[in-house]
């Protein structure tokens, strides 16, 4: 039987297995690619693009400096008895497609049901950021946030819905604007729970898909 891998263990096959380049040969890769769009690198407004290219990269792929599971390290037990479920609705999502390298912009939709243990709710958000800040496909960056949350908090049950934007098919390629695609991944009484499933479905904004 194959083994499932864990949130930790998806992280680790996502780190880097090579030194990063020098900042300065990624800046001239990025002034090249100018160059081959047919535009001036050296004219006034594309001069420091290189350079904020880089930086801005800095930005949307900071989840690779990041252990999304250290980040529910800390739970906290004292609920009164709290065993029902917690939900995060509408969380914004950005990302960028692995295949491309273009956003991918909508909303995650997280519940657990605890079993002792809550974390504090930002954590959770912070999770899917760490996740969302890498090179993705919408199927893996769901069952990452939801395996990882399963196997750090072993709650009840996880369950994580995605409904995003793909400009990689709305903006190129077939350009099918207003199109998203929904993604979800269920785990424990989630998962075998039809009630319990609908619950949380029903719980979601009016207009998300599944609702």
């Amino acid at each position: 039987m194959n083994k499932v891998a864990s949130g930790q263990e998806r992280l680790d096959a996502k780190k880097p297995i090579r030194q990063r380049p020098a900042r300065a040969d990624v800046e001239a890769a990025v002034r090249l690619l100018i160059e081959w769009a047919g535009d001036d690198p050296d004219r006034e407004g594309l001069i420091d693009t290189p350079a904020r290219v880089v930086q801005a990269y800095e930005e949307f792929f900071d989840g690779y400096n990041t252990d999304p599971a250290e980040l529910l390290a800390r739970t906290f037990e004292e609920t009164n008895d709290y065993d029902d479920m917690i939900v995060l609705r509408n969380m914004r999502l950005e990302s960028h497609c692995e295949h491309h390298v273009v956003p991918i912009i909508g909303k995650v939709h997280v519940a657990y049901l605890p079993a002792g243990r809550v974390v504090g709710i930002s954590k959770i958000a912070r999770v899917v950021e760490a996740y969302a800040k890498r090179l993705q496909i919408q199927e893996t960056l769901t069952s990452q946030i939801a395996d990882t949350i399963q196997s750090v908090l072993r709650p009840r049950g996880v369950a994580v819905v995605i409904e995003a934007a793909h400009m990689c098919m709305t903006t190129r390629g077939v350009r099918k604007p207003g199109v998203s695609m929904v993604t979800r991944r269920l785990t424990g009484v989630f998962r075998d729970d039809v009630n319990l499933r609908q619950e949380f479905l029903s719980s979601l904004p009016q207009g998300t898909a599944f609702t």
